[in-house]
């Protein structure tokens, strides 16, 4: 598997020349599908995906330059024919997979069957934040992703565990102004209770990942913990 896990997207030169070096061609000759399905379960979801796509947000992936751009929406798929949208994933260079909720984003990959599909899959996944995270064994947002899901739903069982690609887990925005939680000596007690290295890393910061081969690109801040 050949992944780019980052904490806001493309946010830099070094993190942009990791995508292009993964892609093993430009970006203006790679074709994309972007996974938009994480924003749902928040308050003005739908607007967010927009922002991401068009607004604000999108040069940090949708806005990059692709040949071609397409949206594969996971709560779709399950009532979709596998032979009308598998095609178009093994066909893509890149899946890029925003943020948002966790859990759902994990839980709909599985209920689509996008996740059996990705270990043998040829392209280059990018996450984002949640995108990121759900690649990973545990979900370092597992309490604050309970309070959106619906009462009594399957959806908050194993809210605590991602899909386990890779064997470390990820604790984005490092130091974020806006996120109280993303503290070194917040993310540290968390850690300290996860069977697996974590990696704490700020918005100018990316792992790199291919095939089970680890690597850190920044322009900011990260650290290990109980590496």
């Amino acid at each position: 598997m050949k992944l780019l896990l980052t904490s806001s997207g493309i946010s830099n030169q070094s993190i942009s020349a990791a995508l292009t070096e993964l892609l093993g061609k430009p970006v203006a000759e790679s074709t994309a599908l972007f996974v938009p399905s994480g924003m749902h379960p928040f308050p003005g979801g739908g607007r967010s995906v927009w922002d991401a796509m068009t607004g604000s947000r999108a040069d940090r992936v949708c806005a990059l330059g692709w040949k071609s751009l397409g949206v594969l929406e996971l709560t779709a798929l399950p009532t979709v024919r596998e032979e009308n949208w598998v095609p178009m994933v093994q066909e893509a260079d890149a899946l890029l997979v925003w943020g948002g909720h966790v859990r759902y984003l994990t839980y709909w990959m599985r209920q689509s069957g996008l996740a059996d599909l990705l270990p043998s899959w040829d392209g280059v996944y990018v996450g984002v934040s949640a995108g990121s995270i759900a690649m990973t064994p545990y979900n370092c947002d597992a309490e604050f992703n309970l309070q959106f899901i619906p009462d009594g739903h399957e959806m908050a069982l194993g809210a605590e565990k991602s899909l386990g690609l890779v064997d470390f887990t990820l604790y984005p925005h490092l130091n974020h102004p806006d996120m109280e939680d993303t503290t070194p000596a917040n993310i540290e007690k968390w850690a300290s209770g996860i069977p697996a290295p974590t990696y704490a890393i700020d918005d100018d910061t990316a792992i790199k990942v291919v095939d089970g081969t680890v690597e850190v690109i920044s322009e900011g801040d990260w650290k290990l913990f109980n590496g």
